[in-house]
């Protein structure tokens, strides 16, 4: 059985940080065999970095405001066969890294990702959830928690360093360089991502919604080369989200 390395990225995170990792415990004791557990602070100033070595995860950390860089930086200081990540408010399920082994381990595929399930639902989050649903199914780019031998992230030089849709991006590569070593890009069957609504709480449930119809000029402007109101639309959602 190959050993994993699960990354979590974490931007002040200290109330959901030990939350995720004991998602990870979990279905490291179902998989049963070497799980390493790095959290990568991302600028943080508050207890998530002392939290998460008390979960006995390693800890390193990382000053950048691109979250591919902070993935790349897990990543290559993983000792694991296998590459997982999962992002520091989400949770896996129990049987998620011995489906990831067991998948791995039939050749057939290169990587992938996982289902996404939020973790409570109201009329517009059933709405966010087919917007996924219909998007992962047409692309095939399954996104969420991602998934592939270490060798094969070195391979294409870590997560697309991108400031946004870099989720996206790197699922298009996974599945390219799978193409060409006759692998197929899947998504797990029986385990899933617990997605966190916590912007959703804080925000409204129309939050995303909202953005695409009220920022159309932003995202525009943003195809045209001018990405300086994507940026800070960006910042503000994800980078200076938690302070």
């Amino acid at each position: 059985m190959k050993s994993i390395s699960v990354i979590i990225p974490a931007h002040n995170e200290e109330k959901y940080v030990a939350r995720c990792i004991r998602s990870v415990k979990a279905a490291a004791k179902h998989y049963g065999s070497e799980v390493e557990i790095i959290v990568v602070c991302n600028r943080c100033t508050d207890r998530t970095a002392e939290i998460a070595g008390k979960q006995g995860a390693k800890v390193i950390f990382n000053g950048d405001r691109c979250i591919a860089k902070v993935r790349n930086a897990g990543i290559f200081n993983a000792n694991g066969d296998i590459i997982v990540t999962i992002d520091c408010d989400n949770r896996m399920t129990r049987g998620t890294l011995k489906e990831i082994a067991y998948l791995l381990s039939t050749g057939e595929y290169i990587g992938g990702g996982a289902p996404i399930r939020f973790e409570r639902y109201s009329f517009p989050l059933h709405l966010n959830d087919l917007l996924c649903r219909v998007s992962f199914a047409v692309t095939g780019l399954y996104c969420g928690i991602f998934w592939a031998e270490r060798s094969t992230f070195q391979a294409i030089g870590g997560f697309v360093e991108k400031k946004a849709m870099e989720d996206a991006a790197t699922a298009k590569l996974l599945k390219a360089y799978g193409k060409r070593k006759g692998k197929k890009y899947t998504v797990l069957r029986k385990n899933l991502l617990i997605n966190s609504t916590r912007k959703y709480d804080d925000m409204g449930d129309w939050l995303y919604l909202k953005l695409m119809l009220c920022n159309i000029g932003t995202f525009i402007k943003a195809a045209l080369g001018d990405s300086s109101g994507l940026d800070k639309m960006l910042d503000k959602l994800f980078y200076d989200y938690n302070g």
